[in-house]
């Protein structure tokens, strides 16, 4: 749902980086799959079909931190969409 986003904290050497994959229009989910050493992160439509990805090596994340959108936030989208949200 828009608003939605993860942000993935990855080793990188002496330091760590951060990068986020966030849902950016009304009806996108992110979602989070992890699978032969890899964890990836993908924004998709309703449909299923990946709009963007990001894959990282599992060795290599420290942490996946998931952000669902507010209640209001996905209420006025659900709205602006013409479903009826919870």
């Amino acid at each position: 749902m828009k608003g939605d986003r993860v942000e993935i904290v990855v080793d990188a050497g002496d330091v760590t980086k951060t990068y986020e994959v966030q849902a950016t229009r009304a009806g996108r989910r992110v979602e989070v799959v992890t699978r032969r050493g890899q964890v990836e992160v993908s924004e998709l439509t309703r449909g299923g079909v990946a709009v963007r990805t990001a894959r990282f090596m599992a060795s290599r994340v420290i942490a996946v931190v998931e952000h669902p959108a507010s209640r209001a936030r996905a209420r006025a989208a659900a709205r602006s969409v013409g479903v009826s949200a919870p």
